[in-house]
């Protein structure tokens, strides 16, 4: 029987057996003779088998082994080498990792777990205790014993008393003679992915409550009163949850190229009314940025020569766009009294938040148009502003669903309900058009003719062009329809296949020529996924322009509706109604 003997350390085995007499012996490998083991190594030393290495490892992180023996005829002479390989690299990974008994306790743990629990001796220590008894935030409440007994590794997220998040991962460890009786348990620290998740959510929650007026309001607050308001809401946010203290927001005169002061706090009083043009030279960041569109992070003040002291003794500023529909309407500016202050996320999270703040001022704009026109009109214009800056999340939130790959039920609820809440925004600015001003009491002017057949029918409109998306918003939601858009091809079945339940297109209007395939292309491809109940496709080309015999082969596929260009809306009408009358 071939026989290896591996020391952990350098020193000889003769050298260590007469420095203690309570040395040890670890044998790995099947039934051997004590009593020869011992006459080979002496009575001083203790002989301890194990037949796995899990339990090796255990064994090796409880107690001071002189050497471990391996009996070659059960257990390979690398192996033991190869264990003592194993537990160096564990010990030198960027991430905690434990092995753990059935009842939770810890048979062996390396440094990186050591260090994060503040604890050199984790043996025999109960792993969530060790960690402070945190909260089990899921998707697994008990991850270890789903592991043990469904034998698959299962994953938890954990919440510690000093705001630290960790992401727990366990596999069982499959042993040949029975049942599994430990887990390897990886420990990440996601704390700061957390962090970032929760500030992004708190900054899109202030960023949707900017403008958030019931009707009552709105009626009872003039414009200067809405802007008060929304000023209170905008500092709130910056303060308490962007925790930014120098603020300079600033709106953009297209008439002027003037950028008008709109809220300054912390601003000296004439850098505030200093007059700044939305020009690269000569007019700070601020005129930069207005300008070029571009954020703009100066972390010296004293190095940068764009910069224009607008805060006492401001040492660094963040400056970034405030833009709807990819144009410049203001700028939104920070200052620090410390160089290098800010950072990239920082750029990030002032963005994010800009989005939503472009659309409450721009809500707050048109809701001045009241004032001069009817309500009906109003609420037309709102809709129209807001539909196309819509769209685009709708599309953002397909391609985030289509490409992500974890499928995490919360994640995935998260992206649904961005889909929903978008929906029932379009949704209820109809409803609120409706109730402010009924078709009869409009003036004959800008009353339309009833359509009963397009009423509450969602149509989807596919074309690369923005001017062709945005009439189709103007034109059939004036008769009630819920338009939806997308730019190209892939982005139509996107929308398609991320339809909730039991929602469906009436129909779906498409150019035949897409940014990346053709309309007879779309057709098949809505074919294979949808089997069955295609909702009807009327395809918009130009008089003999029909680039591959896109409708020939249409056609052929089974297309009945086609629209050439240019076409008069009543037109575009009845060909829709018609569409939806006879179905596919």
């Amino acid at each position: 029987m071939a026989e290896t003997i591996s020391t952990p350390e350098s020193p000889a085995l003769g050298a260590e057996r007469s420095a203690a007499k309570s040395a040890k012996v670890l044998c790995l490998g099947g039934a051997v003779d004590s009593q020869r083991l011992k006459a080979q190594f002496g009575e001083q030393v203790e002989v301890v088998s194990v037949n796995s290495t899990s339990r090796a490892l255990a064994q090796l992180a409880r107690g001071d082994y002189i050497g471990v023996y391996a009996d070659a005829e059960h257990f390979a002479p690398t192996d033991a080498g190869r264990l003592m390989q194993n537990e160096r690299v564990l010990q030198g990974m960027p991430d905690g990792v434990a092995l753990l008994a059935a009842d939770n306790s810890i048979l062996w743990a390396n440094n990186r777990l050591r260090d994060w629990t503040g604890r050199k001796d984790l043996v025999g220590a109960n792993f969530y205790h060790v960690l402070g008894g945190p909260d089990i935030l899921g998707p697994d409440f008990c991850p270890f014993h789903s592991a043990l007994t469904t034998l698959k590794p299962s994953a938890t997220s954990l919440r510690c008393d000093d705001n630290r998040y960790y992401r727990v991962h366990a596999a069982p460890i499959i042993e040949e003679s029975g049942p599994p009786q430990n887990l390897v348990v990886t420990v990440r620290d996601v704390t700061e992915e957390e962090l970032q998740r929760q500030k992004l959510d708190a900054i899109h929650q202030a960023g949707v409550q900017l403008a958030d007026l019931t009707l009552d309001e709105v009626a009872r607050l003039n414009f200067n009163e809405r802007v008060a308001l929304l000023k209170d809401n905008i500092l709130h946010s910056t303060q308490e949850i962007l925790q930014f203290d120098v603020v300079e927001i600033r709106m953009l005169d297209q008439a002027t190229n003037i950028l008008e002061p709109l809220l300054a706090v912390g601003i000296k009083p004439e850098s505030e009314t200093r007059v700044l043009r939305a020009e690269p030279q000569g007019n700070g960041v601020t005129g930069y940025v207005a300008a070029t569109g571009k954020s703009y992070l100066c972390e010296d003040t004293s190095e940068d020569p764009l910069f224009i002291e607008g805060a006492q003794g401001a040492r660094s500023s963040l400056t970034v766009p405030i833009k709807l529909h990819e144009q410049v309407i203001g700028t939104f500016n920070v200052e620090s009294p410390e160089a290098r202050h800010f950072t990239e996320s920082d750029r990030q999270f002032l963005e994010i938040f800009c989005r939503d703040l472009a659309v409450s001022l721009n809500t707050l704009e048109l809701l001045a148009a009241e004032k001069a026109t009817t309500a009906a009109a109003s609420i037309e214009a709102i809709h129209s502003a807001v539909a196309l800056p819509m769209d685009d999340i709708l599309i953002d939130a397909v391609n985030v669903m289509e490409r992500y790959i974890g499928h995490e039920p919360d994640v995935v609820e998260r992206i649904q309900r961005i889909l929903r809440n978008a929906r029932d925004i379009k949704h209820v600015i109809q409803k609120i058009g409706q109730t402010m001003a009924p078709a009869e009491a409009r003036p004959m002017c800008v009353r339309v003719e009833p359509r009963p057949l397009l009423v509450g029918k969602r149509i989807l409109v596919v074309d690369a062009d923005d001017t062709v998306r945005g009439a189709a918003h103007t034109l059939l939601e004036r008769y009630h329809c819920t338009v939806e858009t997308a730019h190209d091809g892939n982005e139509a079945v996107f929308m398609v296949r991320n339809l909730g339940p039991g929602q469906k297109y009436d129909a779906i209007i498409s150019d035949i020529r897409l940014p990346d395939f053709s309309g007879y292309q779309l057709l098949l491809r809505l074919k294979d996924l949808m089997k069955v109940d295609l909702p009807p496709l009327i395809l918009m080309t130009g008089f003999g322009y029909d680039p591959g015999h896109s409708i020939v082969n249409a056609r052929q596929a089974g297309l009945k509706w086609i629209l050439y260009k240019p076409f008069r809306l009543d037109q575009l009408l009845e060909s829709v109604e018609k569409m939806i009358s006879d179905g596919p």
